[in-house]
């Protein structure tokens, strides 16, 4: 039976709709504003003021020269590099130490959890370890921003919970049949944790796909640039001349303005494409998170 609202009850949902449909406009603006900047009329671009709520005009001349630079492709490389080899050590180192940690027979468990929590609020500072990174000569190299960062204290916690819910039962069982640590933990407990795999493969990809501070650091060589890098280069110092060599020297500055807009795009567009399809277990990972563990 469906029960009747109150008079408070419909104002306060109507200010709640009203909130998050202003939340979504707030959101959504500035990447719709992007979109449409990028595919605009670059002259009509450089002289419109305001809101921006449709394309002036249609050009795609900014997109042709993207990738025309061989710093996006370049860019593009290195940061699918980093994704893949940094998500593999990501996800193999996370779930050995959070195999260790799950196990209630483990010496100083407690102890090794605190000492490792405690790395969440207290660290060495930058310095010390750029010192760390620059010793072990990774400096200069797309390992740098891959091995310092194997482990995410967070996304451990994370992992060790969910292995915290395999029953007791099942480890007993593979250890009767004569099971060592390795085979119980890749052929039961991991199979039986894939939703939270998935979630750890998300969060680590997410961030190796934005990382782009510590590869300003450790990374001298411009080749080596990973593309939100790149992106940022491109932003900041308005080196776009290079990008419109095609158009006369009076437009370029026009068209460099529709560059920046397109290299955006072009930097976001995958993760937007991605998205939809994968944030059901982003969902996942906040519940599993959420578990006592």
């Amino acid at each position: 039976m469906k029960m009747q609202m109150t008079f408070g009850e419909r104002v306060f949902d109507t200010i709640i709709h009203v909130l998050l449909g202003l939340l979504i406009v707030v959101t959504l603006y500035p990447l719709l504003y992007v979109t449409f900047a990028s595919v605009s009329d670059a002259g009509q671009l450089i002289t419109h003021k305001g809101f921006l709520y449709k394309s002036l005009g249609f050009s795609l001349d900014a997109y042709r020269a993207v990738f025309k630079n061989p710093a996006i492709l370049t860019g593009y490389r290195n940061t699918l590099f980093i994704l893949f080899f940094g998500v593999l050590v990501n996800l193999f180192m996370t779930a050995l130490g959070a195999y260790v940690l799950s196990r209630k027979n483990v010496m100083l468990n407690k102890l090794f959890i605190f000492l490792i929590v405690f790395t969440m609020f207290f660290n060495g500072g930058l310095i010390p370890f750029y010192l760390v990174v620059k010793g072990v000569g990774l400096i200069d190299s797309l390992w740098a921003t891959i091995l310092p960062f194997a482990i995410n204290t967070f996304n451990l916690i994370i992992m060790r919970t969910a292995f915290q819910a395999v029953p007791d039962s099942l480890e007993e069982s593979a250890k009767i049949d004569g099971a060592n640590h390795i085979t119980i933990m890749f052929r039961i407990v991991l199979p039986l944790s894939m939703p939270v795999i998935a979630v750890m493969i998300l969060y680590y990809a997410v961030d190796k796909w934005n990382g782009w501070f510590y590869a300003s650091i450790f990374l001298k060589d411009h080749n080596l640039y990973p593309l939100q890098l790149t992106l940022r280069q491109i932003l900041i110092s308005n080196s776009t001349d290079s990008m419109a060599t095609d158009a006369a020297a009076a437009d370029r500055f026009q068209i460099g303005e529709t560059i920046k807009y397109a290299t955006i795009m072009v930097a976001t567009l995958p993760v937007l494409f991605v998205y939809p399809f994968v944030q059901k277990y982003f969902v996942k990972g906040v519940m599993v998170g959420a578990l006592k563990g």
